[in-house]
């Protein structure tokens, strides 16, 4: 278990990552963030709490029965991933993470990511 400024500062470890933040999705407020990826992290954070929110009404309006793992937005020069944490010390929040195109390996990321991720507790 780490605290969530610890969590941000191993996010940003990720080669490629120039943002970060855990974020509540009920409230689309950032918990924590760092970094400068360029935008307004915290307007990012809750734009993309409708992402998660609209994701998960429509896997319940189709009976699945899943948690979501990740999101992955892909624009012209960022990845922007989305990992919902799905654990019973974070459900309700998931991590916000900008990485640059240019320098970040995908799949790299997606795997640290994931491992950072499982840590996170409120």
């Amino acid at each position: 278990m780490s605290t969530l400024d610890e969590s941000i500062k191993q996010l940003l470890a990720i080669e490629g990552a120039t943002g970060a933040a855990v974020v509540d999705y009920s409230s689309g407020m950032a918990l924590a963030q760092g970094g400068n990826p360029g935008f307004d992290l915290g307007v990012a954070a809750a734009g993309n709490s409708n992402v998660v929110s609209a994701k998960l009404r429509t896997m319940a309006e189709l009976s699945v029965d899943s948690d979501i793992e990740d999101i992955l937005i892909t624009l012209g020069t960022q990845y922007h991933l989305i990992n919902v944490l799905n654990s019973s010390g974070s459900r309700g929040l998931f991590v916000y993470l900008v990485l640059d195109r240019t320098y970040a390996n995908l799949a790299l990321a997606r795997h640290k990511l994931k491992n950072l991720a499982k840590d996170i507790t409120i």
